[in-house]
């Protein structure tokens, strides 16, 4: 039976080797919370020391077509980095913490160590925060993706106490500052267009910055857990927080705004990595549909009072004042992009 299923297209054997390869690296990023994992049909978490009031956040995400780029360049790892690290910061804007964490991959032809690479990404990743890789699937999927095509997506809870969940909008006023947080590059938004422009260029060719177009290309997906946690602990109120995915700081920053304020953003104020300097160039793109396509080099984006924001730059060297709220027009837009 199994002889006829590989000669359909699906090696059972081959999943088997897979989760072989990567059952070290999963195991490693269990707590005493998790109960049942790897082997078993679902996996089991214990709910403790949870906080007052505790509210469960969850989020799911892929990474988009950067893993074509990725599987283009046999470059599995950071592709986990990438999912994993998406999915903390889409919690953290709420001001949840990982609990656990959830993955998918799937391919045309199972490729083990190439699945286990990815996985032991994802561990890595979740070991860096304190989450559990709780369970995942690795499917093959002949006819239905394309022979060497594979994609990735993944699922977290989180924890967060009721009465501290972000964004506070009603307690934002004019005048808050809006702190940007550099990222490592586009993050996993715009691969489809950034392929396009990469399209048949040398990806070792180097950028201003001394790194490889690839590397820059590749440079997994920047986790803002520990920086936020750093501005918490310091006793700096943060009113909210934007995750700077697709839509750019035009489309993400009013998501966390009232209906009655808006976002002026200097784009003046951070300078942005030789790579979307690059892509620019390449593309010739208008710079304000580049802010809806690429995060431009803010990977997040928060809302402090006017006067927490030098101690939080003292704090953090890369972040930098971007703008400040100003009070929205009737029907007006939630950012205003100063060119």
């Amino acid at each position: 039976m199994s002889e006829q299923y590989k000669q359909a297209g699906v090696d059972i054997d081959a999943g088997a080797h897979a989760v072989a390869l990567m059952k070290a690296a999963v195991q490693a990023t269990y707590t005493p919370a998790v109960l049942a994992g790897v082997g078993s049909f679902g996996g089991v978490f214990a709910l403790e020391n949870l906080p007052a009031q505790p509210v469960l956040v969850a989020s799911i995400d892929g990474v988009g077509t950067k893993v074509k780029l990725a599987a283009e360049l046999g470059r599995w790892r950071s592709v986990g980095h990438d999912l994993v690290n998406h999915c903390v910061n889409d919690i953290l804007v709420q001001n949840a913490r990982p609990l656990f964490f959830l993955d998918y991959v799937a391919t045309s032809k199972l490729d083990p160590t190439a699945a286990a690479e990815i996985v032991t990404g994802m561990a890595e990743a979740c070991q860096a925060v304190g989450c559990a890789l709780l369970g995942g699937e690795t499917a093959e999927m002949p006819g239905v993706y394309a022979e060497g095509a594979f994609d990735v997506a993944g699922a977290i809870v989180g924890v967060a106490s009721r009465d501290m969940l972000l964004p506070m909008p009603a307690a934002m006023t004019p005048g808050d500052a809006v702190i940007g947080l550099a990222s490592s590059g586009p993050h996993t938004n715009g691969y489809s267009l950034i392929r396009k422009l990469v399209a048949g260029r040398d990806l070792t060719m180097r950028l201003a910055d001394g790194q490889s177009l690839a590397d820059a290309l590749l440079a997994p997906h920047r986790c803002y857990l520990p920086q936020i946690e750093a501005i918490q602990q310091a006793g700096h109120l943060i009113k909210g927080m934007a995750h700077v995915t697709g839509g750019g700081l035009l489309d993400n920053v009013p998501r966390i705004l009232p209906d009655t304020l808006a976002a002026r953003i200097v784009v003046r104020s951070w300078q942005r990595p030789p790579v979307f300097e690059q892509l620019l160039a390449w593309g010739d793109l208008d710079v304000t549909e580049a802010h809806r396509v690429f995060n431009m080099g803010v990977g997040m984006a928060l809302i402090t009072p006017s006067d927490a924001a030098e101690p939080i730059l003292d704090l953090l060297p890369d972040a930098v004042v971007i703008g400040r709220l100003v009070e929205r027009k009737e029907g007006g837009a939630g950012v205003h992009l100063i060119l």
